[in-house]
């Protein structure tokens, strides 16, 4: 089977994953892989993202999913994303709180290219929103909101809800709405509790096939899935870790169609420096 036929079988994931940086302008309760500001930056090189995104196409991947950190600290990621969606689909996972009118300014070319922005936006209450977030990060964020979609950028929410939060949802989907963001658009998963999440003992205890096969590049390597690379107390979780390689991409998805072929890949334990 070849790895465009894995991914029309739906044995692995049509998106490719690319964790573009680890550092953040926020330090969010549950984040997988414990961003700040402090934490050292961890790049992904515009060229090589950029490389990995053309193989991709090549080998029959449908999209790309760009990640962090937050991806738009990188002073070079508009670009990078405009580049990106020239190629193949993209989705960028950002927080939203970087998007002034001259921010977005720097995004107008994704008005016309097939990219979606997706912001975090965790409840409709201001101060649950920023409890989890950030003080201020709410009304920065729908402002942010405001400014992408007057400037006809696609727009999507993620929201990450912990157990039990399932009665703030109607209010944030009533938020979004009056923001003339479609439901289709909004992403709801759960805290998985990974990373910053378990030192708040927040969220699910995922395990391997919990998790979407959904090849994750990093500068530490290919994983699992986006869920996989995470972070705590300033060391690197490798139990699902395929390959250190990450180019050429046929390495680490070959190794990926391989465990996803086999039921899973053994998932062992492991943290590193």
């Amino acid at each position: 089977m070849t790895i465009g036929d894995s991914i029309a079988t739906k044995t692995i994931g049509a998106r490719l994953w690319l964790y573009s940086n680890y550092h953040c302008n926020l330090a969010c309760s549950y984040c997988l892989t414990s961003s700040s500001r402090d934490v050292p930056k961890r790049e992904l090189a515009a060229d090589i993202m950029l490389a990995l995104v053309d193989e991709a196409a090549t080998l029959g991947f449908r999209s790309v999913g760009i990640t962090g950190g937050e991806p738009f600290v990188r002073a070079d990621m508009p670009d990078i994303v405009a580049a990106v969606a020239r190629r193949l689909p993209v989705v960028v996972l950002t927080n939203g709180t970087m998007f002034t009118p001259r921010f977005v300014a720097r995004l107008a070319p994704l008005a016309t290219l097939p990219a979606a922005l997706q912001v975090s936006l965790d409840s409709a209450d201001p101060a649950a929103n920023d409890a989890l977030r950030g003080r201020g990060t709410y009304a920065r964020v729908i402002a942010g909101i405001r400014t992408l979609r007057a400037a006809a950028i696609k727009v999507r929410i993620g929201s990450t809800v912990d157990d039990g939060a399932g009665a703030a949802l109607e209010p944030l989907c009533e938020l979004h709405r009056s923001l003339g963001i479609l439901d289709a658009d909004h992403v709801v998963r759960p805290v998985v509790r990974r990373g910053r999440a378990a030192d708040h003992a927040l969220g699910i205890a995922a395990q391997l096939e919990d998790l979407p096969a959904e090849l994750t590049l990093t500068v530490d390597g290919a994983f699992w899935s986006p869920a996989s690379p995470t972070v705590r107390n300033g060391r690197l979780d490798i139990g699902e870790l395929l390959t250190r390689t990450i180019a050429p991409l046929r390495i680490p998805a070959e190794a990926m169609l391989r465990y996803a072929s086999s039921g899973g890949m053994p998932q062992g334990t492991g943290l590193v420096a």
